[in-house]
């Protein structure tokens, strides 16, 4: 009967020690046989890699990870060294299904699970219309240079001033309507973040105090409040 109760007692620990994680992150890879996946996020300014499979036959996997607030993450391959061929996303606790596949890992990859996730794809979307816009203003100045027509290089080049003041714009009243959610402070620090004082002030100011106190939120407020500050040093005499 002692010998019982030690083993309960040891199965119990040992249950005990394998604390349940924050983040799920359920992984399909179309085509990949061989080669290591990792998990990764920026902790103090550094690209730190929070979990890793070494993947040998089975495309379909499952990375982990400690989360105490909704964050952005990275899935990188082994064979990827270059920043464009991660798939980054949004995630908060729980279970997220990340779908992709070998050949094309960034463009095929479908994420589900996160409402942050979701939120950033449509400001994606958003975003993706104005960059065909833009890709057109740029054929358009090229055959304008090719000809030598000075007044079409001109009007294209103002389109194009146009275009970025809407993409700052836009961007601005997307974080506005989505104050409360981490990704209106993300983008204000990585999608406009060269913006003036003010279009910075205004998105920080609508936050919600929760996104105030936030990752995001946090970095936001720090951000404004070191280039305030090289600002009034800089017009010192």
């Amino acid at each position: 009967m002692k010998k019982f109760s030690i083993l309960f007692i040891i199965l119990s620990l040992f249950a005990c020690s394998e604390t349940p994680k924050d983040l799920i992150v359920k992984t399909n890879i179309k085509g990949l046989k061989k080669g290591t996946v990792y998990l990764k996020r920026v902790i103090d300014t550094v690209m730190v890699t929070v979990d890793s499979i070494v993947v040998n036959g089975n495309s379909e996997f499952e990375l982990y990870a400690d989360l105490d607030e909704p964050d952005l993450l990275f899935l990188d391959l082994d064979k990827n060294s270059k920043e464009e061929d991660r798939i980054s996303f949004f995630a908060d606790k729980g279970i997220i299904e990340i779908n992709t596949s070998l050949k094309n890992f960034v463009t095929d990859a479908k994420i589900k699970g996160s409402e942050h996730q979701k939120v950033l794809e449509d400001y994606q979307e958003l975003m993706s219309r104005l960059n065909n816009r833009n890709l057109d203003l740029i054929k358009e100045s090229f055959e304008a240079g090719k000809s030598g027509d000075t007044a079409a290089i001109n009007s294209v080049e103002k389109k194009q001033v146009s275009l970025i003041r809407n993409r700052y714009l836009q961007t601005v009243n997307f974080a506005l309507n989505h104050s409360d959610s981490e990704v209106a402070a993300y983008l204000a620090l990585s999608e406009i973040y060269d913006a003036n004082n003010h279009l910075l002030d205004t998105i920080h100011k609508s936050l919600t105090p929760k996104i105030k106190d936030s990752k995001y939120g946090k970095e936001l407020r720090k951000f404004l409040e070191a280039r305030k500050k090289n600002e009034a040093e800089q017009k010192k005499p």
